[in-house]
C-alpha cells in the first residue's frame, strides 16, 4: 500500500478538471449509462455488456435491483480521475468504483472489450451487494449496506470470482506463490492487508461454490448481511465452521498444485537474479533493455512511496539512478506503469514512454545519458498512450493509445511532428513491436477471436501489421490462450511473447518463417506483470538478452536470460495436468451455472442497439437526511425545546451539491442555519453560503422581597443574545493537482441583543401565584457589520503517512481584509517541508506567521491570538497552567500566559519523525506491524502586539520554547492519537508533562 496525497481543506492536494465533458445519458431496460459523444460506441457496447451482466447476477443471486442503475462511464483513465462522483484522489490502480449513496457505478473503458466487460462486471456484482444487504434510504437517516462492514476479502473476491469464474491462471498464479512460501492464508488470516483481498478472495470463493456449488454465493451473502458475521454464515450456509473450512481449502491448494512443482523450474534455472529475488519482493516490471542489454529500465517502488522509473546495469542489476521521480514532481500524473512499458531507440541513446500530464496523453522521449527530458509532445486526440515502440532508423515512434474507449495503433512522425491513425475500429490492439527491418509492426489484438456481434470477448493473439499496405495478419500462436508482449530477436526470424498456453504464463519463442513455437520457459509460478496483460518481457535488439519479470515471494523479480540454449526453447508442453493449473481449486467441480453463464453470450444481451439517448440536466436529488435529534426539558424556567437535522443534495455526477442544516434550542431566535451551493462543474469551482449561528449567554439572580404586602420570591434571568449572520462566496482555481488559487468575498453582520425576564412567586400568602411574569427588552451594542475578501495561494505535494506527512513539502500565503465596524487584515504565511535523509526517518520543518494587521487588529471586541495551542507550540496549552505560575497580586495578572497572546504570531517546528515498529523490524513494510509513529521535537513562537515592536525585527516579547518526544497511533482510520511528553523552557514553575491530542503531525 503507497502512501496517500494529503488531503484536506487548509492544505490538501486538488482533483482538477482538466476538461469540460458534455454528458449524455442513455437508457435500457434497467440502467442509465452517462457518457459524452467520444465515447459513444464504446458506451452502446457497454450498455449492451451491462444488461447481460444484469440477467446472469440476477438469477445467480435471486435479486432484481430496487430502482434504475447508473452507470458513468470515461473514455479513459485521466477523464475518470476527474470525476466528482467519487470523492478524493484515483490512482492508477482504481479500475472502477461503486459507491453508496446513489449506488452509482463509475468507471473507465478497459484496453479492450474483455477488460471493460471484467470491470462492469466486477463493479455491478458491488451494486447487487449494497442492494441485497442494505436497509435503502428511509425518510430520514440513510442506513449503510450491511455488505459495507463486511471484510474486503469477502465483498472484492466475491465481485472478482462473478465476474471471472474459477478459471484464472493470474489468481491461480498467486496462489502457487503463496503455496511455495508455505504462506497460504487461514481464511480468518485473509483480514491481514498483505493477501490482497481481491486475488485471494477469488480463490476462496471459488473453493466454496466448487463444494456446494454457484448458489451458495448469493446464500452466504444473505446471510453475512443479517448477521455481519463472515463466521456465522459460513456455519449456517454450510455447516462447517471456519477453521474447518481452511483445512478442507489447504487440501485442496495443495492437491491442485503441490505436483506442479515437480513438472516445472524455479526462474533461477532460466537465468540469473538482476532486481528483486523471492527473499527481497518488491514490484519491479515492465522491463526495458537497451539494444546492447548494457542498460536496463524498469518501474519500481523501491522507495515506498511511489512507483518511478529507474535504470540498472543490464548485466548485473546495480541500480544506477532513478531517472523519473513522481512521487514529490507533480509533473506527471501518470506514467502509465501498470500497462506500458519505456522503448530504447536504435542507438541506445533515447528512450521513449508514455505519460499523462495536466489531464493530457503525452508521449515523452528521454535522453538517457544527459539525463533530461528532449521532447514532451502532448496528444490531445488520445486518452492514454501505451508501449511505444521505435522505428530502425529513429524518425517514427508506434504506440498503442486509448481513443473513445477503443485501443488501436499510431504512428507518431517526429520529423513532421505528425500522428497518424494505423487502425481505426472497436478491436483492443495492444503493445506494437517494430521489426529490425521497419517493415512490420508486431502487436497483440482480439480482432481474429472477439465478436462484436454478441460482445464475445476473445484471447488476445499475436499479429502483424504492414507498415506499407496497412495490412493485419494473424501469426500461428495459441488460439486457446493468452499471447501478449511481443518481442523481435536480433535477426527479426523469430518473436518471443508471453503465454498461458499451459495454465501457466510463461516465455515462448516463435519461428515466423515455419510457425512454430517453442517453449523458453517452465515456471511454477509465471511470467507476468502486475496485472494479467501487463508488459513482463524485454529483449536486447542487437545483444539478444532477454529480461522477464516473474512473480514470486508476493512480489515481481526481474531475470535475465543470456544463454543461446536456454533462448531457443524446447518442445511445447501440453497444458499440465489433465486438471489445467489456471483452474481455481478444487480440481474436481460440479456442474457450474457461473461457467455456463460465462460461456453463453446470448442470454441477456439486448439484441437492439438503438437505444434512447437524452441531454443530461443537472436535477438535484436528496442523498442523505442527518438524523434528526430533538430534546424536551421542563424545569423551574419553564419548557425548553431543542433540536436539529441536516439534508445533503447533488446532481448524478456531483457537479452540483446543496447541503443544509438547521439547529434550535428553545425558540425561532435561537435558530442555527446554514445552507450553502457548490458547483465544481468546471475548472472554476465556485459556492456560496448563507448562515446564521446565535450565542446565547446569560446569569440568573434570585432573591426575596415584599410586594404588595406579601413576601415574593423574585427570580431574574439575564440573556446576552449575540446573532452572526454570514453570507459568503468562495471560488477556487486549481493551476495542477498541488497548487491552486483560493479567492473569498463575504459580509457578517453581528447583532446584538439584551432582555430581562423577572417573574413574582408568593411565598406566604398564597404559596405559588405568580404576580407577575414580564420579559424586559434592555439597551444593547449596536449591530457590526463586516465585509470580508481574502485571496490565499495553496501549494501542497506533500505524502501523507499513517499519521502525519512524511515527504514534500506544502506552503499557504493568505490576506483576508475585513471592512466596516472593524477595520483589519489578517495575514497568514505557512510553510512546511518534509525531508527523508535516511529512510524511513523524516526531518519535518514548519515556519508559520499569522496576524491581524491595520486598526482595528487589537479591537477589544476581537479575542486575541493564541500561542500555545497544541498545534503550534506544545507546552504551553491554556489547560496546563495553574495559579503557582502566576503572582499573587491581581494587578499583574499572569505574565506566564498572558505572553502568548497576541495580535501576531511567529511559530518554528521542527521534528525527526520515524515508525518505531518499522525501525524496531517489527513486522514489515514501511510502518511494521502496525503504524505507531515517534516524534522527537522542538518548538519555538513568539506573539505580540503592535505596540510590543519598535522596528521590523526588533520586538519586546520574550519568544517561549518547548521539546520532547510525540508518540501518534493511527486510531484504525478514526481519527489519530497523539500523546507528548513536553518540557516547556520558559516554564520555570512547569516541569516536563503529558499532553495529548487527536490530531496528526503538521
Amino acid at each position: 500500500m503507497l502512501p496517500r496525497r494529503s488531503d484536506a481543506q487548509y492544505f490538501g492536494g486538488n482533483k482538477v478538471r482538466f476538461k469540460d465533458l458534455d454528458f449524455e445519458v442513455l437508457k435500457t431496460e434497467h440502467f442509465d449509462v452517462y457518457f459524452y459523444p467520444v465515447e459513444r460506441k464504446a458506451a452502446t457496447q457497454a450498455a449492451r455488456l451491462a444488461e447481460r451482466w444484469y440477467a446472469r447476477f440476477s438469477r445467480l443471486l435471486g435479486h432484481q435491483l430496487s430502482g434504475r442503475q447508473p452507470l458513468i462511464l470515461y473514455a479513459s483513465h485521466p477523464d475518470f480521475e476527474q470525476t466528482n462522483a467519487i470523492p478524493g484522489e484515483l490512482g492508477e490502480g482504481t479500475g472502477g468504483v461503486t459507491e453508496i449513496l446513489k449506488r452509482r457505478i463509475v468507471l473507465p473503458l478497459g484496453a479492450s472489450l474483455g477488460e471493460t466487460n471484467h470491470v462492469i462486471g466486477h463493479e455491478l456484482v458491488h451494486a447487487f451487494q449494497f442492494d441485497i444487504t442494505g436497509q435503502g434510504q428511509s425518510v430520514v437517516g440513510f442506513r449503510v449496506p450491511a455488505a459495507t462492514r463486511l471484510p474486503l476479502w469477502f465483498i472484492e473476491g466475491m465481485a472478482e470470482f462473478l465476474s471471472l469464474g474459477p478459471v484464472d491462471a493470474h489468481t491461480a498464479m498467486w496462489l502457487r506463490d503463496a503455496l511455495e512460501r508455505n504462506a497460504f492464508p487461514a481464511i480468518k488470516d485473509l483480514d491481514d492487508p498483505k493477501y490482497f483481498p481481491y486475488r485471494y478472495g477469488q480463490a476462496f470463493w471459488a473453493f466454496l461454490a466448487g463444494h456446494y456449488g454457484d448458489q451458495v454465493v448469493g446464500q452466504v451473502l444473505k446471510a453475512a448481511g443479517r448477521s455481519g458475521d463472515v463466521g456465522r454464515a459460513l456455519l449456517k450456509v454450510t455447516g462447517m465452521k471456519v477453521d474447518s473450512l481452511s483445512g478442507l481449502w489447504h487440501g485442496d491448494v495443495e492437491a491442485a498444485y503441490a505436483p506442479r512443482r515437480a513438472e516445472t523450474k524455479p526462474a533461477g534455472s532460466y537465468g540469473r537474479l538482476l532486481i528483486g529475488g523471492a527473499k527481497h519482493p518488491g514490484l519491479n516490471v515492465a522491463p526495458a533493455l537497451s539494444p546492447d542489454g548494457e542498460q536496463l529500465v524498469f518501474f519500481s517502488a523501491r522507495d515506498l512511496f511511489s512507483i518511478d522509473l529507474y535504470l540498472a546495469d543490464g548485466r548485473t542489476g546495480e541500480v544506477r539512478r532513478r531517472i523519473i521521480r513522481t512521487a514529490v514532481d507533480p509533473h506527471y500524473q501518470s506514467l502509465e506503469f501498470i500497462n506500458s512499458a519505456g522503448a530504447w531507440d536504435a542507438p541506445g541513446r533515447r528512450l521513449a514512454f508514455g505519460a499523462v500530464s495536466a489531464g493530457v496523453a503525452e508521449l515523452s522521449v528521454l535522453d538517457v545519458a544527459g539525463d533530461r527530458l528532449e521532447r514532451e509532445i502532448p496528444l490531445r486526440g488520445v486518452g492514454e498512450i501505451f508501449n511505444p515502440t521505435w522505428s530502425p532508423d529513429g524518425r517514427y515512434i508506434a504506440f498503442s493509445a486509448l481513443a473513445g474507449g477503443f485501443t488501436d495503433l499510431f504512428r507518431y512522425d517526429l520529423q513532421e511532428n505528425r500522428l497518424e491513425r494505423l487502425t481505426d475500429d472497436a478491436y483492443a490492439d495492444l503493445q506494437p513491436a517494430w521489426s529490425p527491418d521497419g517493415r512490420a509492426i508486431a502487436f497483440v489484438t482480439d480482432r481474429f477471436s472477439t465478436s462484436l456481434r454478441d460482445l464475445n470477448p476473445g484471447a488476445y493473439q499475436l499479429a502483424l501489421l504492414d507498415v506499407a499496405t496497412r495490412q493485419i495478419r494473424p501469426l500461428p500462436d495459441f488460439a486457446d490462450a493468452k499471447n501478449i508482449d511481443p518481442h523481435w530477436s536480433p535477426d527479426g526470424s523469430a518473436l518471443y511473447f508471453v503465454s498461458d498456453h499451459n495454465g501457466i504464463s510463461n516465455v515462448y519463442r516463435l519461428v515466423l518463417a515455419t510457425g512454430t513455437p517453442y517453449q523458453v520457459t517452465n515456471l511454477y509460478t509465471g511470467a507476468s506483470g502486475i496485472t494479467t496483460i501487463s508488459p513482463a518481457l524485454a529483449v536486447a535488439s542487437r545483444g539478444g538478452r532477454v529480461v522477464v519479470s516473474v512473480y514470486e515471494g508476493s512480489g515481481y523479480s526481474l531475470y535475465a536470460m543470456d544463454s543461446t540454449a536456454a533462448l531457443a526453447g524446447g518442445l511445447v508442453s501440453e497444458p499440465l495436468g489433465v486438471v489445467s493449473p489456471a483452474v481455481l481449486p478444487p480440481r474436481q467441480r460440479g456442474p457450474s451455472e457461473l461457467l455456463a453463464m460465462l460461456s453463453a453470450p446470448d442470454p441477456g444481451l439486448p439484441a437492439d442497439t438503438t437505444f434512447r439517448v437524452v441531454p443530461y440536466h443537472a436535477h438535484l436529488a436528496l442523498d442523505h437526511v442527518a438524523q434528526p435529534t430533538i430534546a424536551v426539558g421542563v424545569d423551574r424556567f419553564g419548557t425548553y425545546v431543542g433540536g436539529g437535522t441536516g439534508l445533503s443534495f447533488s446532481d448524478m455526477l456531483d457537479d452540483q451539491t446543496v447541503t443544509t442544516a438547521f439547529q434550535i434550542s428553545g425558540s425561532l431566535k435561537d435558530l442555527a442555519a446554514l445552507v450553502a451551493y457548490e458547483n465544481s462543474r468546471r475548472r472554476w469551482t465556485w459556492g456560496v453560503a448563507g448562515e446564521q449561528v446565535p450565542y446565547v449567554t446569560g446569569g440568573f439572580l434570585e432573591y426575596a422581597d415584599t410586594l404588595r404586602g406579601d413576601t415574593a420570591l423574585f427570580q431574574q434571568v439575564f440573556r446576552f443574545r449575540q446573532t452572526n449572520h454570514d453570507l459568503s462566496f468562495l471560488a477556487a482555481y486549481p493551476f495542477s493537482r498541488v497548487r491552486r488559487v483560493e479567492l473569498t468575498a463575504g459580509f457578517t453582520s453581528i447583532s446584538f441583543a439584551e432582555e430581562l425576564e423577572t417573574r413574582a412567586i408568593s411565598l406566604r400568602s398564597n404559596p405559588g401565584f405568580i404576580y407577575f411574569d414580564t420579559t424586559a427588552t434592555l439597551p444593547a451594542p449596536a449591530a457590526i457589520n463586516l465585509g470580508t475578501a481574502g485571496a490565499a495561494l495553496v501549494y501542497d505535494n506533500s505524502y501523507f503517512g499513517a499519521t502525519s506527512p512524511i515527504l514534500g513539502q506544502r506552503y499557504r500565503v493568505e490576506a483576508d481584509p475585513t471592512v466596516g465596524g472593524i477595520a483589519f487584515v489578517n495575514v497568514l504565511a505557512d510553510y512546511r517541508r518534509y525531508v527523508m535523509p535516511r529512510r524511513p526517518f523524516t526531518l519535518a520543518a514548519r515556519v508559520l506567521h499569522y496576524a491581524r494587521y491595520g486598526s482595528g487588529g487589537e479591537d477589544p471586541r476581537l479575542s486575541p491570538l493564541f500561542l500555545g495551542y497544541q498545534s503550534l507550540v506544545r507546552g504551553y496549552d491554556q489547560g496546563s497552567f495553574s495559579t503557582a505560575e502566576c503572582p499573587t497580586a491581581i494587578a499583574l495578572g499572569c505574565p506566564a500566559f498572558e505572553r502568548l497572546l497576541g495580535s501576531r504570531l511567529l511559530v518554528a517546528n521542527l521534528e525527526l519523525r520515524f515508525p518505531l515498529l518499522g525501525v524496531l523490524g517489527l513486522g514489515s513494510g514501511y510502518y511494521g506491524a502496525f503504524p505507531i509513529e515517534v516524534g522527537v521535537f522542538g518548538d519555538g513562537g513568539l506573539a505580540w502586539n503592535n505596540r510590543d515592536q519598535t522596528s521590523l525585527l526588533h520586538v519586546h516579547r520574550q519568544a517561549v520554547t518547548s521539546s520532547g518526544i510525540a508518540l501518534r497511533v493511527n486510531l484504525f482510520g478514526a481519527a489519530i492519537g497523539e500523546v507528548d511528553y513536553v518540557h516547556p523552557f520558559n516554564r520555570p514553575q512547569k516541569g516536563s508533562y503529558f499532553e495529548f491530542s487527536l490530531t496528526p503531525g503538521f
